[in-house]
């Protein structure tokens, strides 16, 4: 199940997007669906039009930072943890009393954002006020008393020896008006030393205010971009304010379910994969390096999580459709104990789409389903297929290689599946008639195939001097 949770206060939300592991979620089937495994973290700020988004490592390093600033901006005295540059992602740093300057550090700067000069790298700068700050501390604050969103993550706070505190209680007053939460009023007392570090408990039953269990019921800000400002960075060594994180969070899902590793099976899904994120790639410029995905795919081919491979991926997600892509539970039974295929997307800079098996194909896959074998029957449905596609052909070609596709009928010799070959049939498979022919009878040009009866299939072939062939398919190359 995908799943989200929304921790919002007037001046910042924290958006988490992520999903259950089946074997834990099993025991709770009738409390909220237990967020175990973040996919994506969005933070949206009041005065900016972008949110900033990550994975867990960045996550993990925020909720440290605003902590840890938190403390040191009510004691007045330094904590490394808000400043841990070498560490972490996100630092703050003091500008006045009343701004306080968010950094994160990451590969790229989007615009709209300050940029250091200083840097290789420029990190995000923005700033702060009081109010924001503590509204992004209460919002944490929120996220750590939800005991169903990602429950092994723990915060750990040390007191602050009181002789070392330069604040005045009247800044206590003053602050902590904007910062009313249970562990935010606990930085403010450590801070003090006035309690010792909080044990925070199971909070009673709430309504819908903090959380919402599918993506669909859940908007963010009207001040949210369409597309987010990514800050990660493919590795981070975990402090000891929470456990390591060993594994990543796709393949933490891969490690509690089966692996689909068919390759007919993988060949089908591949194609089902290019078939919802093709069309949905609509700009298709501007991107400076490729940007390489690893997708967890369903048996029915519903796309459940996806990982950047590499850091301009991770930056530039909002480039591509895969957020979009995302299965809806609201359109599909939940994903349980389902095995899960992973591929391998590419978005070139060409604005070519490249799907791929993640470990390729243990041997040459074969096509799923029954088949007509008959020669007698294949012969006629082949000459009755070469009418049908001559006839509708027509125009004067613009490609300069062959298109081959694969292409199955039935007894009827009506269309029922077709597939491309090679690249250039994918790019130029609308001057062809297969998907006029396909959506004529199915009304949609990604529907899947039908494999309810047998098939008879065909390797056609659409050549740059307006030549067609049609022979009988003897298998994938």
């Amino acid at each position: 199940m995908n799943i989200q949770r929304k921790y919002s206060l007037p001046n910042c939300t924290l958006l988490l997007e992520g999903l259950s592991d089946v074997t834990r979620a099993a025991q709770f089937q009738e409390m909220r669906p237990e967020l175990s495994i973040l996919v994506n973290a969005e933070c949206y700020l009041s005065g900016y039009n972008q949110p900033l988004t990550g994975g867990r490592e960045f996550f993990e390093s925020l909720v440290r930072a605003v902590s840890g600033y938190a403390q040191e901006f009510l004691s007045s005295v330094p904590n490394p943890q808000a400043h841990n540059q070498e560490s972490e992602l996100v630092e703050f740093r003091k500008v006045d009393s009343n701004r306080h300057r968010l950094i994160i550090h990451s590969e790229g700067t989007p615009e709209g954002f300050d940029r250091s000069n200083n840097s290789k790298h420029p990190p995000i700068e923005i700033d702060l006020n009081t109010v924001q700050l503590f509204d992004l501390v209460e919002a944490v604050d929120q996220f750590f008393a939800d005991t169903q969103t990602l429950p092994e993550l723990s915060l750990e706070l040390q007191p602050v020896t009181r002789r070392y505190g330069g604040a005045s209680q009247a800044l206590v007053r003053q602050a902590v008006p904007a910062a009313v939460g249970v562990s935010s009023l606990a930085v403010a007392a450590i801070a003090f030393n006035l309690i010792p570090p909080p044990q925070l408990r199971p909070p009673q039953p709430k309504t819908d205010e903090q959380s919402s269990s599918t993506t669909n019921n859940i908007a963010p800000p009207a001040s949210a971009a369409a597309t987010p400002i990514a800050a990660e960075t493919p590795t981070l060594t975990p402090t000891t304010n929470t456990k390591p994180t060993t594994v990543k969070d796709l393949e933490a899902l891969l490690n509690t379910v089966p692996e689909i590793t068919d390759p007919s099976q993988l060949r089908a899904l591949n194609r089902q994969v290019y078939n919802q994120v093709h069309p949905a790639w609509a700009n298709r410029s501007g991107l400076q390096q490729d940007l390489i995905y690893r997708l967890g795919v369903a048996a029915d081919g519903a796309i459940v999580g996806y990982k950047a491979v590499n850091k301009e991926a991770n930056l530039e997600v909002g480039k591509t459709p895969l957020p979009n892509v995302l299965y809806n539970p609201a359109t599909r039974p939940p994903i349980s104990n389902e095995p899960i295929a992973q591929f391998r997307v590419v978005f070139t800079t060409q604005g070519v789409l490249q799907v791929s098996p993640w470990r390729g194909y243990a041997r040459t896959p074969e096509v799923v389903g029954t088949k007509i074998t008959d020669s007698n029957i294949v012969k006629n449905l082949n000459q009755k297929l070469y009418s049908t596609v001559r006839q509708t052909w027509s125009g004067k070609p613009t490609f300069t290689r062959d298109l081959k596709y694969r292409v199955a009928v039935n007894k009827d010799a009506v269309i029922a599946d077709y597939e491309p070959l090679n690249q250039v049939a994918f790019d130029y498979f609308r001057e062809t008639p297969l998907p006029k022919m396909f959506n004529a009878i199915y009304g949609s040009n990604v529907a899947a195939p039908n494999d309810k009866e047998p098939l008879a299939h065909f390797q056609v072939i659409f050549k740059p001097n307006g030549n067609l062939e049609v022979t009988p398919w003897k298998g994938y190359q």
